[in-house]
């Protein structure tokens, strides 16, 4: 019982479902007809508006501002303003440019992360779109319609087809009144409301209604109880809002990335300004060094990298449907151990259809079009609410009836059948009797009944079958060939009615006397490509359960059919009663089990469901497309919505399945698992080049060197000729059968020792001995010897300073060759296959061609031109490192097939 509700019925426990309407009335202080006027605006003054309130809502100037508090951001701003006081102390040395080229590294990734969070955070304001704008009550005893957000606790609503309720009720009068409640429960089958109360449950109970749900079929009247935050939906979303966000585990690899790398710059620029303070004691030069040191560490382009790459990422997979929301999110789906599904409609078709019609003769062939009896027709016609329209899915109305509807609308038009038999009385579905009669006149002038109901039901009623030879008695014989049918039809997973008919004398209701038509099993067909796309999530070694909160009967056959399992003895199937009753170990026990399945979930059991699979160390994969699914979808490593699922469930997920369907999830688990691979790709190219950044300041320490490269050469590399080569290498395709690997391992880092050990021990070094060799080649060259001065502004300090950065330009062209694989040789990748490489070496040469000969790029990066003989004496250093990392690389492989 909600707060509003309380201050109402102090007398009651939460139990206004199970209560007489009377004494319900009494508490409320309300009636049938409804509240005053001024009653119901003192009780919105007094309760507030029918709303979902958004209390402690960020300022985006709060939220941009959040975007720099990181150790990155901090680093990179600290070593901004000591480039800032460098130049103040001693202007024109470059100082400037370097501050402001970090400055502007820290606003670009702060707004890129900005940007994104800002388009994900709108789930409140979904939540307030399921609100309806306008509702009619009953005020002073009659009709009025009125704004939804002035419904009070007490009024009194009527409901209608097509209508969505606009606050949690408790129901004083049905006419056929079916409501969708799957935004709330997960149901897919819609509910028949009734006046007693049918369940403890509230929610379970078919005297109730809730807000956000659609009125399908019928009409009511019902007495509200919670407005606003204090309905199931309000519930929901406080338990979506206090529900905590989870970082990604790219996020986390990158954040711990960046705190090593930043740690080791940290260090090594203290350690050596301290080492430079006691070797030379020149302030302001050791501390332009620790700047330096720093810089050269720090992979200033990496996050706008990552962004860019899971930019490109995310483009490819929204081709293929599925739009990503949270970039990192990209790669979450590639290393998902746990895939969490819904059943309707990803990885069933979301429309229901007739399957299959049994008869005395036998089952007729749906696919062939063979036309059932006329009696039969008329039966699924006549006896049905739905009405068939242009719009998908065909019908409207209850789905089982309009179903059977589109399906003998094949063979006679409907509205000719309903026009030539004109319904007399009708005699609603009810719970307990479960069966619908309606009486008819015929064109001859007489009357015909006809039923439609749960079999059980329907054949006691019966005496006779309907045959192509006539009616013959039901014998007992018939009678169990026709029960053993419908046990079969519902154990496939489909909703099994039976039909017949009878002469009618007048427009009573019959119990007795009527002839057998058939049994119609309805059912939502499984997607063709869902049993292939589960077969390469196990081939993946992935784990894709079903939360459903459809029958178990009904998920247990579709969960056969789409391949979830094979062997009923590998099959845990869980219902929401016993989940309820599993302690945490049992339900961990329980959770290690191949195939799962759990059916009649609640909102509350689908967030538990994901936080054991955590628990568990899985990464979890939700889906889901209603206002249940969002708490467990943004708890979840990795929430994916459906298109045609709520505002609610698209804004709390990363990802939206465009098309609906589980195979599209599935080709972006593929294309995840290969962002993760190429982001290790590149961080290994643009780490190798730290290296050769770094040891020139360690020589100009301890060796007394001319500086061999300044910080601006470093920002050039870091920030210019590594990005696209980089970006090159986020777009290249899978190596190998990336889905018949198992997920990576939680332990897998992108810092791994191999990658430092061949991009600090192996290549990193080569590329640095190539800058030394051409910069020690120019000074030879023109005269220098060991231990002379040789100022910043000298021409030929200029020219040797340019031929170091050639080098390590030149030893990076073959280096973004050698990274394109990881374990294969590069010569197994086609040339041409990834044309960004081309452009991203092409880009390299431009900029190395510009820094070289171009007066401006002379001026801001203190080089001079040179001649191209000292650029040429890096390429045995570059085929040395394509050689080595290919030695590397067989080894590797070698390995790799001794250990398995």
């Amino acid at each position: 019982m909600d707060a509003r509700t309380r201050d109402l019925l102090p007398h009651m426990k939460g139990d206004e479902h199970q209560v007489s309407l009377d004494e319900l009335f009494t508490g409320l202080k309300s009636s049938d007809n409804g509240l005053r006027q001024d009653e119901a605006v003192r009780r919105l003054a007094a309760y507030g508006a029918n709303v979902l309130e958004d209390t402690g809502k960020e300022s985006l100037l709060y939220k941009y501002l959040k975007q720099f508090w990181n150790f990155f951001s901090i680093l990179l701003t600290v070593g901004s303003l000591l480039a800032f006081i460098a130049e103040w102390f001693s202007p024109d040395q470059g100082n400037l440019y370097i501050g402001i080229a970090l400055l502007a590294v820290v606003i670009l990734n702060s707004t890129f992360t900005f940007i994104q969070e800002y388009q994900a955070e709108k789930i409140m304001e979904s939540f307030r779109q399921l609100i309806p704008p306008k509702a009619r009550a009953l005020r002073n005893g009659e009709i009025a319609e009125i704004l939804a957000s002035d419904i009070a606790v007490g009024d009194v609503i009527l409901l209608e087809e097509g209508d969505k309720v606009p606050a949690d009720g408790r129901l004083i009068e049905v006419n056929s009144l079916k409501v969708d409640n799957s935004p709330i429960t997960g149901e897919a089958e819609p509910q028949l409301r009734s006046l007693g109360c049918t369940h403890p449950n509230m929610l379970e109970c078919r005297n109730m209604v809730f807000s956000g749900t659609l009125v399908l079929t019928g009409n009511g009247k019902a007495v509200i109880l919670g407005t606003g935050a204090n309905t199931q939906i309000g519930h929901l979303a406080n338990l979506t809002k206090r529900t905590s966000s989870v970082d990604t585990p790219l996020r986390k690899e990158l954040n711990d990335f960046i705190k090593i790398i930043s740690s080791i710059a940290i260090l090594l620029g203290i350690s050596f300004f301290l080492i430079g303070s006691f070797v030379q004691d020149t302030f302001l030069m050791n501390l332009i060094f620790a700047i330096g040191i720093i810089v050269a560490n720090v992979p200033e382009g990496l996050l706008p990298t990552v962004t860019l790459a899971l930019s490109l990422a995310s483009r490819r997979m929204a081709k293929r449907n599925a739009l990503i929301k949270q970039l990192e999110s990209v790669e979450t789906l590639g290393s998902t151990t746990v895939i969490c599904t819904d059943k309707t409609g990803t990885l069933t078709q979301n429309k229901m259809a007739v399957n299959s019609v049994f008869t005395a003769e036998g089952y007729l062939h749906i696919t062939e079009e063979q036309k059932p009896s006329e009696p039969l027709i008329r039966a699924a016609a006549l006896c049905n609410n739905s009405r068939i329209t242009s719009e998908s899915p065909g019908y409207k109305g209850d789905p089982t009836e309009g179903s059977l509807l589109v399906y003998v609308n094949q063979f006679a038009d409907e509205e000719e059948l309903k026009r030539a038999y004109p319904r007399l009385q009708e005699y609603p579905f009810d719970s307990k009797k479960e069966r619908m009669q309606v009486i008819c006149s015929t064109p001859a002038g007489t009357m015909e009944s006809y039923l439609k109901g749960a079999p059980e039901v329907v054949m006691s009623m019966c005496s006779h079958m309907f045959t192509l030879n006539g009616a013959l008695p039901l014998d007992e014989k018939s009678a169990g060939m026709i029960v053993d049918e419908h046990i079969a039809m519902a154990e496939a997973g489909e909703r099994v009615l039976a039909l017949a008919y009878r002469e009618a004398e007048d427009v009573r209701e019959y119990d007795e006397g009527f002839v057998f038509l058939g049994l119609v099993g309805v059912a939502d067909p499984p997607r063709p490509e869902a049993k292939e796309a589960i077969h390469r999530c196990h081939m993946a070694g992935i784990k894709v359960v079903m939360i459903t909160g459809d029958h178990p009967v009904t998920a247990t056959s579709i969960g056969r059919k789409v391949g979830l399992y094979d062997d009923e003895k590998e099959l845990e199937l869980i219902t929401g009663s016993e989940l309820a009753a599993l302690s945490p170990q049992e339900l961990a026990g329980r959770l290690r089990a191949p195939s799962i399945i759990f059916a009649r979930t609640s909102p509350v059991q689908k967030l538990k469901i994901v936080q054991a699979f955590k628990a568990a160390g899985e990464i979890v994969t939700m889906t889901g497309d209603g206002v249940n699914d969002a708490p467990a979808m943004k708890n979840a490593d990795m929430g994916v919505a459906m298109g045609s699922g709520t505002d609610v469930a698209r804004e709390a997920a990363d990802m939206v399945l465009l098309d609906d369907n589980f195979a599209t999830m599935v080709n972006a688990v593929e294309e995840g698992r290969t962002v993760f691979d190429n982001i290790k790709k590149f961080i290994a190219y643009i780490l190798t080049s730290n290296i050769p950044e770094i040891l020139p300041f360690i020589a100009f320490v301890l060796l007394a060197l001319p500086l061999p490269m300044n910080v601006q050469l470093i920002l050039a590399i870091d920030l210019g000729t590594d990005i696209l080569p980089a970006l090159a290498l986020a777009v290249e395709r899978g190596e190998g059968d990336i889905m018949h690997r198992p997920p990576r391992s939680k332990d897998e880092k992108l810092l791994t020792r191999y990658v430092l050990f061949t991009s600090y021990g192996i290549k990193g070094p080569i590329e640095a001995a190539a800058g030394f060799f051409c910069y020690f080649a120019v000074l030879r060259d023109g005269g220098w010897n060991f231990g002379q001065d040789l100022p910043f502004t000298d021409p030929l300090y200029m020219q040797a300073i340019t031929a170091f950065f050639a080098a390590v330009i030149i030893c990076q062209v073959a280096n973004v060759f050698t990274s394109r694989t990881r374990r294969q040789s590069v010569l197994t990748k086609r040339f041409f296959e990834n044309k960004m490489i081309l452009l991203g070496i092409a880009s390299e040469l431009t900029i190395l061609g510009l820094i070289i000969f171009n007066p401006l790029a002379n001026t801001a990066f203190n080089t001079a031109p040179i001649s191209i003989k000292y650029i040429l004496l890096a390429v045995p250093f570059a085929i040395a490192l394509l050689l080595i990392d290919e030695l590397m690389k067989l080894g590797v492989r070698k390995n790799f097939e001794i250990t398995n």
